[in-house]
């Protein structure tokens, strides 16, 4: 596919259908909704959870950014594994990991141990969650040939996580009001334990077999410059993201009503889905390396507004606005990746650009946490727009090494593999 074709991204809603529908797509797109359905919900239940334990927003930041720095390593090395040996092996090692940290993390917290006994286990949670997530985006390029379909594969896969994200707050917003705090991150648990193993042991992935054997760049895929640069825009993007993530629960809270922070989380994506599909139908600016600066920009300044509002139901209609930016965001970083992506290093790809995300979670999560006990919800909304804003202009300098890298090999193709 020519590098202007990527670079536009358009797809159709026959695309869509074709891609959804191909041989094979089937078993690993229903196994991979479960595993990656309760992401969000995870990482809000256990915020949650930690708060509602310790009395301490602080304290809950900082639990949840250290589970968010061990997503940021977990999600590379998985990936690099799943493009070395293909995805059965490691994700059925790693999810046996999960379950085991995540369990000691809950009895862990129902112990009420200290704040910095918390962190590692976090840290432990966060690098054994599957990479269901990076193993799905890159098994379409297996399933499917280079197209529309194949674009339309991959938006879907943007956009379905916005989906996620707005279903996982909201479960979680009422999970937290069960008889015991923890309910959610347990649900979300097992149901993400549940996907990855349905996931792994599906025939069409385990026809993905391990790759040759081939030398491999010290940064792998951020050998190519335009793939830093996609990294640097996600790290704002998550930055952003992981401010208000802390932010809104602390403003539910101070109103006196704390179940409401859930669905006001969701409220974003909710407008972020609608827009997004409109927006992959005729995605604008055409240029992935001006489209980069420009949406992660304007997604700083709408967050910005967030320190307006005076009650919830006015942020909730401003987070609305802001929302219509995030699914747009994600579209653009999954097909940017098939642009500056070397040759042979799709999952791991993604692996960087969720490692970037992550951090920038983490980051935010934690100023976010300090902002909002030491000067007030306003402040850390403020914080956030001015981040994003700030990193979207280092992403405007760097526009020019968004361009084409070695493309990912098509061979291989699993086309026709039992679903």
């Amino acid at each position: 596919m020519s590098q202007s074709a990527h670079s536009e991204g358009r797809t159709t809603l026959a695309d869509y259908r074709a891609a959804l529908t191909a041989p094979g797509s089937r078993g690993p797109v229903i196994a991979s909704i479960l595993a990656r359905l309760p992401i969000a919900m995870i990482g809000i239940s256990a915020l949650l959870y930690v708060q509602r334990e310790t009395g301490s927003f602080a304290a809950a930041g900082l639990v949840s950014a250290s589970s968010l720095a061990g997503v940021s390593v977990g999600a590379v090395v998985q990936g690099r594994l799943i493009d070395r040996f293909g995805p059965s092996r490691p994700l059925l090692i790693v999810v046996s990991v999960f379950a085991l940290s995540m369990a000691s993390l809950a009895v862990a917290i129902e112990a009420h141990l200290p704040t910095f006994a918390l962190i590692p286990l976090a840290a432990a949670t966060g690098l054994s969650e599957p990479m269901v997530g990076s193993a799905s985006r890159a098994l379409w390029t297996k399933i499917l040939p280079e197209g529309p379909a194949r674009n339309a594969a991959l938006s879907y896969e943007a956009i379905s996580m916005e989906v996620f994200f707005i279903l996982g707050p909201g479960i979680a917003g009422l999970l937290i009001t069960a008889p015991w705090a923890g309910t959610g991150m347990v649900v979300g648990s097992i149901t993400m334990v549940t996907g990855a193993v349905l996931f792994a042991l599906n025939p069409t992935v385990r026809a993905w077999g391990p790759a040759p054997k081939a030398k491999t760049p010290l940064l792998g895929a951020l050998a190519s410059p335009g793939m830093r640069t996609l990294a640097l825009a996600a790290l704002g993007f998550g930055m952003v993201i992981g401010f208000v993530e802390v932010a809104v629960p602390a403003a539910a809270t101070e109103s006196g009503h704390p179940s409401l922070s859930g669905l006001l989380l969701s409220a974003w994506s909710l407008s972020s889905v609608a827009f997004g599909v409109a927006y992959s139908l005729h995605p604008w600016p055409r240029r992935l390396g001006l489209r980069l600066p420009v949406l992660l920009g304007g997604f700083g300044a709408f967050v910005a507004l967030l320190a307006l509002p005076s009650s919830l139901w006015a942020l909730a209609l401003l987070m609305l606005l802001a929302g219509a930016m995030i699914t747009p965001q994600s579209t653009t970083h999954s097909a940017a990746i098939e642009v500056v992506a070397p040759r042979g290093t799709a999952a791991e790809a993604f692996g960087w650009v969720l490692t970037a995300v992550t951090l920038g979670l983490a980051a935010g999560q934690s100023v976010s946490g300090y902002l909002v006990e030491h000067s007030g919800t306003a402040a850390a909304f403020l914080a956030a727009g001015v981040a994003g804003v700030a990193l979207a202009g280092v992403v405007w300098l760097l526009r020019g090494t968004v361009r084409a890298a070695t493309p990912v090999p098509a061979d291989g193709a699993l086309v026709g593999a039992a679903s």
